[in-house]
């Protein structure tokens, strides 16, 4: 599974991360950019260190999950 993780530096400094399930593969860098400056200037999410003031970084994160099956 891909999810993508957005990273954002709030009014005390310190690192705040989204994290958004399943997104468009692959990644466009202006799409994520232009919605990540949107995310800052609506104030849409907030942290206990403040609203967000800047963006930090992004990346998408791909998980593999294997089941292992027991013997119940």
């Amino acid at each position: 599974m891909k999810k993508l993780e957005l990273f954002f530096e709030n009014e005390e400094g310190k690192t705040v991360k989204h994290t958004l399930d399943k997104p468009v593969y692959p990644v466009d860098v202006e799409a994520v950019e232009a919605a990540m400056d949107e995310i800052i200037s609506q104030n849409a999410f907030t942290s206990t260190g403040g609203d967000l003031v800047v963006k930090k970084s992004a990346r998408v994160v791909e998980t593999t999950i294997e089941d292992i099956e027991l013997d119940v």
